[in-house]
C-alpha cells in the first residue's frame, strides 16, 4: 500500500514528489524523488574497435566531460526513436543498424530515470543538430584509448561506464 502522492516542483524537464511508501519489511518511509521521462544512449560504432565519443560542458558541474552521446525521451516517444534522432544531434552519424544493449537505472535512490543503452553501426555523416544549451567536441576514440581516459579518471560519467562496460570496453 502506498501513501498519497504529492507534487513538490514541476520543471521543464523534471518533478520532484514526495510519497510515503510501505516497504516489504513492513516499515513506511516517506521518500522525496524525482520522475525523469527516460533516456537513451548510444555507443556509436565506426568500426569494431573505434567509437564515438563526444567532450560536452556541462553546466552544472562546470565541466567538459568525456560521454557517449545519449537524450532525454520527448513526450510518448520509445528509446529507440530518441536513440536515432540524438545521435545525429550529437554526433553528425546516423546508423543503419541499433542493438539494444540493456537499460540502467542511473540513481535509483531518487529518480525514476531509467536509460536504455544501444549499439549503433554501420554510421553516415550527416549534419548536426545542437540544442543551444550544448557545447560539444567530437571525438573519434579505439578502444585502448577509451580504458587509458578511464584509468586516468578522464572518463567519470556514470552512464558512459556502464555502456562501455556492457561493450565489453571496461
Amino acid at each position: 500500500m502506498q501513501g498519497r502522492l504529492k507534487k513538490l516542483f514541476k520543471g521543464k524537464l523534471l518533478q520532484l514528489y514526495t510519497q510515503t511508501k510501505f516497504l516489504p519489511n513492513g516499515r513506511h518511509v516517506t521518500l522525496e524523488f524525482i520522475r525523469h521521462p527516460g533516456a537513451a544512449l548510444i555507443v556509436p560504432f565506426l568500426e569494431e574497435e573505434t567509437v564515438i565519443l563526444i567532450r560536452q560542458f556541462r553546466p552544472v558541474i562546470d565541466s567538459f566531460i568525456y560521454e557517449l552521446p545519449a537524450g532525454t525521451l520527448e513526450d510518448k516517444e520509445s528509446p529507440l526513436h530518441c536513440a536515432r534522432r540524438e545521435i545525429i544531434e550529437e554526433t553528425g552519424y546516423s546508423a543503419d543498424k541499433f542493438s539494444k544493449l540493456g537499460a540502467i537505472y542511473p540513481v535509483p535512490g531518487y529518480s525514476t530515470e531509467k536509460i536504455t543503452v544501444f549499439k549503433a553501426e554501420g554510421l553516415k555523416k550527416e549534419k548536426s543538430n545542437l540544442e543551444e544549451d550544448e557545447i560539444i567536441e567530437v571525438c573519434k576514440v579505439r578502444g585502448p584509448e577509451v580504458r587509458k581516459l578511464f584509468r586516468k579518471g578522464d572518463i567519470i560519467d556514470a552512464k558512459t561506464i556502464c555502456a562501455f562496460s556492457m561493450c565489453g570496453w571496461l
